[in-house]
């Protein structure tokens, strides 16, 4: 008889404490349960449903190519559940314990070519079918910022664990002290709202990579707006990517100080006490510390 994890365990073993609303909302729920029919049979690895995933976006490509309606509509469809069975993959890995180095690549590699190879099937489709040049331009766009988007956010995530292991050295290990008092409840309505998002583990950056792709593979094909949506999509994503560049040019020029802070006061809580060294010295201390 096969045993399958509960849904609860799933969500506990496998979702991000914090994750894009588009896959905190639409993909998860269906993930997750699909993810429980399929991870108690240890042939379907990870990297097999990547490249089930991968198949399910040759077919979008190929619905994107053929231009009509229909096939457009179809061609959304297959590119979320690309996504739904992507997502899948990661979450069998971590209930199984079966992810690897080359399996993080390995998706890694597929998503990028997934999402290249159906923004030149559905732009390439529709110059094919108008003939208008926009189309054409918007596919360049569309590649690009998806590259920038994925490059910008490793390389930022890299910076800030730098600063934070060079942090961590500066302090050295210190005591763990217990949290006390009751928590502060987030003043104002944008502290509030922040607030409400993490509870829900929906990340505040609200229009990354993922709702990028999705506006422009899924809304865009939905709606017959795949021009329209693609500019709102990327000047939503250049918006949060700016905002994002901001705080770390912000965080880095404030991290020497930090960083020399940390230093100070781990130099002082390394010190050893000052001893006196005869009874003299001892009384000495005694009576100045009494005649204050």
């Amino acid at each position: 008889m096969v045993r399958r994890s509960s849904l609860q365990d799933i969500r506990e073993q496998t979702y991000k404490v914090r994750d894009a609303w588009w896959t905190v909302l639409l993909v998860d729920p269906l993930a997750a349960r699909l993810v429980r029919l399929v991870a108690p049979y240890r042939w379907i690895t990870p990297n097999l449903l990547t490249v089930v995933a991968m198949l399910l976006g040759v077919g979008s490509a190929a619905c994107f190519l053929a231009q009509d309606r229909w096939w457009l509509i179809a061609g959304a469809v297959l590119f979320h559940l690309s996504f739904v069975v992507d997502c899948m993959d990661g979450k069998v890995a971590r209930l199984n314990g079966t992810g690897s180095l080359f399996g993080a690549w390995f998706d890694f590699m597929f998503d990028r070519l997934r999402v290249f190879m159906c923004a030149a099937a559905l732009f390439g489709g529709q110059y094919a079918r108008t003939g208008h040049v926009a189309f054409l331009w918007t596919l360049v766009v569309v590649t690009f910022l998806d590259l920038f988007r994925y490059l910008n956010s490793q390389q930022m995530a890299k910076t800030r664990q730098s600063m934070r292991d060079m942090l961590e050295e500066a302090r050295g290990p210190m005591p763990q002290e217990p949290i006390t008092g009751t928590p502060i409840p987030p003043q104002g309505p944008r502290a509030r709202f922040r607030e409400a998002l993490l509870q829900r583990r929906i990340r505040t950056h609200l229009f990354s990579g993922i709702e990028f792709e999705m506006t422009v593979f899924i809304i865009g094909p939905l709606t017959g707006q795949v021009i329209a949506t693609s500019v709102v999509a990327g000047t939503l994503l250049v918006g949060f990517e700016l905002l994002l560049i901001v705080k770390l040019w912000r965080a880095t020029r404030s991290f020497p100080v930090a960083l020399a802070k940390a230093e100070a006061t781990a130099k002082l809580l390394r010190q050893p006490p000052v001893r006196p060294e005869s009874r003299d010295e001892e009384l000495e201390l005694s009576e100045t510390t009494s005649s204050r």
